[in-house]
Order: C-alpha cells, then sequence, then structure tokens
C-alpha cells in the first residue's frame, strides 16, 4: 500500500480527477527551485499555530480554575506560581510535542496520523505530570491538569487542521507539491500515476517515470495518463545509477518505488543510500491497498524489514466500545432533537394524511433482519410505482436512486435534501439494530444480488452514516462505495468513527450528493 492519503479521498469525483490531471500539465514545466520552501513555511506555520493553542488552553485554564486570583504551587518551603507554572508547561508541552515527532515532515497532510501523534504526546506528557505529582507528592490542582489537557488537545487538532487545511487548497491548485520519480514496470508504474493523480492531496507530483527496458516514443499506458514526452527516463537495465541520473536529470525530490521494481534488495539498500547522500525521500509501494495505518506493524527478521498486517477483527472491548459510544450518542441526540421530530412528525402527518414513520425491513449484522425506521418521505403508494420506474434508475450498481423521483412528497424533497428523513434511526441505534456509523443497511433484494466478496459488509452493523456518505453520498458508483464500506469493516477505530460524524454534519450542511 502506497501510504499517501487517507481512502476517503479516493472517491474524489472523476471531474476533479480531471482537473488534477490539468493542474499537473499547468505545472509540469516548473523547476525545483520554484517549489523549494513550501515545506519549511509549513512547518513554520505548525510550529505557531502549535504555540498559540497551549498558550491559549494553559491561559484559558487558568482563568477558569483561578480567575484572577493569586494562587501558588506549593514545593516545600516556596511556592511558584500557577501564572509561572504556565509558561514552563506551555514551553514543555511544545517542546514535546517536536520531540515526539508530531511535527515530522512525514505527518504533513495525513490529517488521522497527525492527530493522533498530537493526542498520543499529549496523554504521555501529562501522565508523566500525574506520576510526578503522585512520586513527589506534590499538591497540583487536579482540576487545573483536567481542564488544560481537554482544552489544549481540542485546540491543538483544531489549530492543525487549519493549517492543514490550507495546505490541502493549495495542493488542488498545484502548489506545494513534490517533484516524483515512479520507478518500476509498466503495469505497476500507471497504477501508482493514476492513484496519485486520483489523490493530489498526497502531494507526490508526477513528474518523471522510470521504467527500464522501455524506449522512446513514450508508450500508449503512459500516454494515457496524460504524462509530458520528456517524462520517461527510459533504462536499458535498472540500476542504482540509472535511477540517480534520472533524478538529477528531472530535478527530483521524491523517488516511489512501485511494488513491481526489478531491483533487487540489495540494490534498493544502495539506492536508499544513494538517495539519503542526495537528500531525496524514498517510498516503497508494498502492493497492499485499502489497510489503514494501525494495522501495519514492522518486524525486523533476519535484518529483514518486513510487514505484518494484522488480521480485521472486533474484539470484545472495542466492540463495547463502540456501541457504548452508539448508547450514548443516540440518546443525546434524541433527546436535543426530540422537538425536530415532534414537529417533522406532525408536518409529514398533515400533508396527505398519511404515516408519519415508514418501517422498511433491511439487512444488519451477520444477516440479520430488522425494521429501519424513516420520517415517511414518499407517497404511500410508492412500492407499487417503483416498478414503474426501474428503467429510469439512476442509481449506482444495486442502489436505485433518480434525482427527480415522482414518488417523493413536497416535504420529503427537503427532508432528504437536509437528511432529516433519517434522523428517527437514531432510535434504530438505542435499541442495537443499528450504529451511529457503518455501512448503510441494504434491502434483503440487494443482497440476493451481492457478489460473496461485497457480503462482508454486513460484519458490523449497519451505520446512520458511513465512509461513503461523506465521501461523495450519491454521487459515488457502487464499485466506489463498497470499497469504502469494506475499508471501514477492516479499519474500524473510535477515531475514524469520530472523523466520520464530524464530516457528516458537513457533507449534510453542503448538500453534496443527496437526493
Amino acid at each position: 500500500m502506497l501510504k499517501v492519503n487517507h481512502v476517503a479521498h479516493a472517491a474524489t469525483k472523476s471531474h476533479t480527477q480531471e482537473q488534477a490531471e490539468q493542474r499537473h500539465q499547468d505545472h509540469v514545466g516548473r523547476t525545483p527551485a520554484s517549489q523549494t520552501g513550501w515545506r519549511s513555511a509549513y512547518l513554520n506555520r505548525l510550529r505557531w499555530a502549535d504555540a498559540l493553542a497551549v498558550i491559549v488552553a494553559l491561559v484559558g485554564t487558568h482563568l477558569l480554575r483561578f480567575q484572577l486570583e493569586h494562587a501558588g504551587l506549593d514545593l516545600g518551603p516556596r511556592s511558584v506560581p500557577y501564572a509561572i507554572v504556565g509558561i514552563v508547561l506551555a514551553f514543555v508541552w511544545w517542546t514535546h510535542l517536536g520531540l515526539r515527532g508530531a511535527r515530522d515532515v512525514r505527518l504533513i497532510g495525513h490529517g488521522m496520523e497527525e492527530t493522533r501523534q498530537v493526542v498520543t504526546s499529549s496523554l504521555i506528557l501529562f501522565s508523566a505530570i500525574a506520576i510526578i505529582s503522585f512520586g513527589f507528592d506534590l499538591p497540583t490542582a487536579r482540576s487545573y491538569v483536567l481542564v488544560a489537557l481537554p482544552l489544549g488537545i481540542g485546540l491543538l487538532i483544531l489549530g492543525r487542521f487549519a493549517v492543514r487545511d490550507r495546505l490541502v487548497k493549495a495542493r488542488y491548485r498545484g502548489e506545494a507539491l513534490s517533484r516524483t520519480m515512479v520507478v518500476g514496470r509498466l503495469g505497476g508504474v500507471t497504477d501508482l500515476i493514476k492513484s496519485l493523480r486520483q489523490h493530489p492531496t498526497s502531494g507526490l507530483e508526477a513528474a518523471a517515470v522510470y521504467v527500464p527496458e522501455t524506449r522512446h516514443p513514450m508508450p500508449a499506458e503512459l500516454q494515457r495518463v496524460k504524462l509530458p514526452p520528456n517524462a520517461l527516463a527510459p533504462g536499458e537495465r535498472p540500476s542504482v545509477q540509472g535511477v540517480m541520473d534520472a533524478c538529477r536529470r528531472h530535478g527530483v525530490e521524491t523517488v516511489v518505488l512501485s511494488s513491481n521494481v526489478p531491483l533487487s534488495t540489495t540494490e534498493i539498500r544502495h539506492l536508499s543510500w544513494e538517495l539519503a547522500d542526495a537528500h531525496i525521500r524514498l517510498v516503497m509501494d508494498t502492493g497492499l491497498t485499502d489497510i489503514a495505518g494501525p494495522r501495519i506493524h514492522m518486524q525486523q527478521v533476519a535484518g529483514l524489514p518486513l510487514i505484518h498486517v494484522a488480521t480485521p477483527r472486533l474484539s470484545r472491548s472495542r466492540a463495547l466500545t463502540k456501541r457504548l459510544m452508539d448508547i450514548f450518542g443516540s440518546a443525546t441526540a434524541l433527546l436535543l432533537l426530540s422537538p425536530v421530530l415532534l414537529t417533522l412528525a406532525l408536518i409529514v402527518k398533515a400533508h396527505d394524511q398519511g404515516p408519519a414513520f415508514f418501517a422498511q425491513e433491511r439487512i444488519g449484522q451477520d444477516g440479520s433482519r430488522f425494521k429501519m425506521l424513516k420520517f415517511r418521505s414518499m407517497r404511500t403508494d410508492a412500492e407499487q410505482v417503483l416498478q414503474r420506474l426501474k428503467e429510469q434508475n439512476e442509481g449506482a450498481g444495486l442502489l436505485f436512486k433518480m434525482k427527480d423521483d415522482p414518488r417523493i412528497t413536497g416535504p420529503g424533497k427537503w427532508m432528504r435534501r437536509y437528511s432529516l428523513d433519517e434522523l428517527p434511526q437514531f432510535f434504530n441505534v438505542l435499541k442495537g439494530d443499528m450504529s451511529l456509523v457503518g455501512p448503510r443497511p441494504p434491502l434483503p433484494s440487494e443482497v440476493e444480488q451481492y457478489e460473496d466478496y461485497v457480503h462482508r459488509r454486513l460484519r458490523v452493523r449497519p451505520g446512520i452514516t458511513g465512509l461513503w456518505q461523506v465521501s461523495g453520498r450519491s454521487n459515488l458508483d457502487w464499485e466506489q462505495s463498497v470499497r469504502l464500506d469494506l475499508y471501514y469493516v477492516e479499519n474500524w477505530s473510535p477515531v475514524q468513527d469520530m472523523l466520520i460524524l464530524g464530516r457528516t454534519i458537513k457533507a449534510v450542511v453542503a448538500r453534496d450528493g443527496a437526493y
């Protein structure tokens, strides 16, 4: 797996891919000198964002805990003002983030991994503070720590999101990219270039390719990915010197080795030394796809760096964590949204005197069946009308979708636009039939047509929202939707659920792909 970006970006719409390819053509003629400096500028912005976050967090904590009163930490015969404690803690916190690698270049643009590093570093620091306080019997104000830690982590994540968002927008404009040469056989090189084009946020711009035993003119496969004619660096036989010569000729900053690269382990080791001396990054594609970082572990065996891929399974503790998140989240949502639910029910009922709710049989975890609740957004005879409309299906694969579906009622149109018709499913979550996040529950008729591998979608509880909903919603085709659902099933984590829930709010407000 080429670890250059989160899988959610894999569902970028086709027109976005075309724009990325056009930006590549517009910027391919830039010299390396025109790209230098963006990393330093980004890391400087990150340092300032971290500094501002910890300062605001500790000043806010001091005001919340002590107001304007004079308070101090007793250290034997002396008392150190908490204002001084806050200054020292801010400096130590900021420094610790750097020492723990939370500002490493390898994290640039990788939001989930960056967030994990920030949270882990902060927890380690405050755990050390708690241990020291207990060991030396220091009367540290517990409320001070309990406020500073979550507030600081939240502000750090928020600040980094703002800095990263600016970088992502720049990369979509074709800026802040690393000139990259892809090395390997023709098929592997072509697939890698397509992947990089689909994920401009990776920061890797395919500016050259090194395909041994290839001659000019450029092969048709490379022409189809729209590489410029001078991007091909052919070689009679793959060699370390040939790759280095091509790097210098094309001003390369990053070298990506495809999974089928025709180099021996000894040659790859020597190439890594040469690239390190030339300050050129080396990235290796393992050939693994749709596997999240936490499942991949490096192991040194007989001096070889072997990759261990953990088996995807939802352990009892992880399943309990997910269920507790579902219970708390659904109960809170139902409590806060109860006036909205009542109002919508009355509107649906008053429109045509039909039932306010619609209960439809769906397939849940491990093939179990349950009734999924929704506010009724269609005519009462929708199922009968459906048989006449199937030839006009605009959906993806087994999914029936129509942008102007005549079965949808007046209130149903705007409820669907803002996904308000889905709100009663919080009752399904509270009951245990569904989860807040997961693959959407399919109809029995859809499951009957599943290919064998698609049944893996049913290994977790279906969700109100999911990875494909925040990655394009109805604009995705069937294969993209399945791929994202299977990625979620095999790589679930609480952090990923929180990120999906956050992105769901953005997707609903933007109304992108909802009909």
